[in-house]
């Protein structure tokens, strides 16, 4: 009889807001693994948080970012040595070097989960001695791991050049599969006329994901309400924005919602929004989870023309890929989507039809192999 293997996962960032560690650790004890799943949050929680198979450590995030990650460090170090598991995944970029050395003297496997170009984030972007600084630390480390995971083909195909490795395994940020989905009423929660399109955004509120641009569209638009399901260190600036443009009670923000519920509130909505910029390699990748949820919650996706989300948006005809550069482009088709229902319903059936397909269970029944 095979041993039960145990899992330990490592992440900067709350777990429970995140898709991906959400649907893998799940489907992992499915195949009967003891999961344990380690997080970190300054944004949402002040209190710390500990159960059997999550713990989440509220830190403090100063104006000194050293202090931060020295904390962070101490924590994920304290946690580790203590920890017992066959397999160590490292979630992103700053858990991989402490992951990777404990893993190692514990003679366990490692598994990183390259989320992004870590080298060429958008707040690197005019900073080349902290890309080369991050550079060299994930290429030393990136060779003493057992397998490197990554969102797309695009990543895979960057990451395995840069570092001279191989055999990157993409695994997609893909939502469960639902075939009914409760949805909030969003129009009563929020009292939205009937009338108003409502444009959801979903994630981290960051410079870079076209929030900007979104704003000042919803402000030449009056028939539509945006709504921000998500937290993050720009929200006040947008906040100040919508006032500027005296529409803040046209732009919601609805704060972080706990990743089991988000779908049934996304689901409230009309249209889907990742309007990501082209500021970085990182960016110019993207394939974010936010695109296949909104798919499986129904909704028509307004999306960038970034080759990875345009491949998914037109395969599958399920809304429309535009250059973001110019607000201009972003109201053309919001406007033509206000007076277009039938397009729109169109975009919808095809979306049902899409989820079949693009779906956390068909995603981790091609790679379950090669995890565990």
């Amino acid at each position: 009889m095979e041993r039960i293997k145990k899992i330990h996962i490592s992440f900067l960032g709350n777990p429970r807001f995140d898709s991906r560690i959400t649907n893998l650790s799940n489907s992992l004890r499915e195949d009967g693994c003891i999961v344990s799943v380690l997080g970190f949050d300054w944004f949402i929680s002040s209190e710390d948080y500990s159960g059997e198979e999550l713990k989440i450590f509220a830190i403090k995030k100063g104006k000194v970012s050293l202090f931060f990650y020295l904390q962070f460090a101490f924590i994920l170090i304290s946690e580790l040595v203590r920890s017992n598991a066959d397999i160590y995944f490292a979630e992103d970029l700053y858990t991989l070097p402490f992951v990777t050395t404990i893993a190692k003297i514990k003679k366990a496997k490692v598994y990183y989960n390259s989320r992004e170009i870590y080298a060429h984030l958008g707040g690197l972007r005019n900073r080349p001695t902290l890309q080369n600084i991050v550079k060299s630390i994930e290429k030393y480390f990136i060779k003493k791991v057992d397998l490197v995971l990554t969102t797309g083909l695009l990543d895979s195909e960057y990451i395995e050049k840069l570092y001279k490795i191989s055999d990157t395994l993409v695994v997609r940020n893909i939502p469960l599969y639902q075939k009914t989905i409760p949805k909030i009423d969003l129009r009563k929660k929020y009292q939205i006329d009937q009338d108003k399109l409502i444009l959801i955004y979903q994630g981290v509120v960051l410079s870079g994901r076209g929030l900007k641009q979104i704003i000042n569209t919803v402000a030449k638009l009056p028939k539509t309400v945006l709504i921000i399901f998500g937290d993050g260190e720009k929200k006040n600036n947008f906040i100040e924005l919508a006032s500027k443009l005296n529409i803040s009670d046209r732009v919601i923000f609805a704060g972080s919602i706990d990743q089991k519920e988000l779908i049934n509130y996304t689901a409230g909505g009309d249209v889907g929004l990742s309007l990501i910029e082209n500021i970085s390699i990182s960016y110019y990748h993207a394939l974010p989870n936010k695109l296949f949820e909104y798919i499986m919650a129904g909704l028509p996706v307004l999306c960038s023309d970034l080759p990875q989300m345009k491949a998914i948006i037109e395969k599958y005809n399920v809304g429309e890929s535009i250059n973001i550069d110019n607000d201009e482009n972003i109201f053309s088709i919001l406007n033509k989507w206000c007076g277009n229902p039938n397009l729109l319903d169109t975009y919808r059936i095809n979306c049902v039809m899409a989820a079949k397909e693009l779906n956390w269970q068909e995603e981790y029944e091609r790679v379950r192999s090669k995890l565990i």
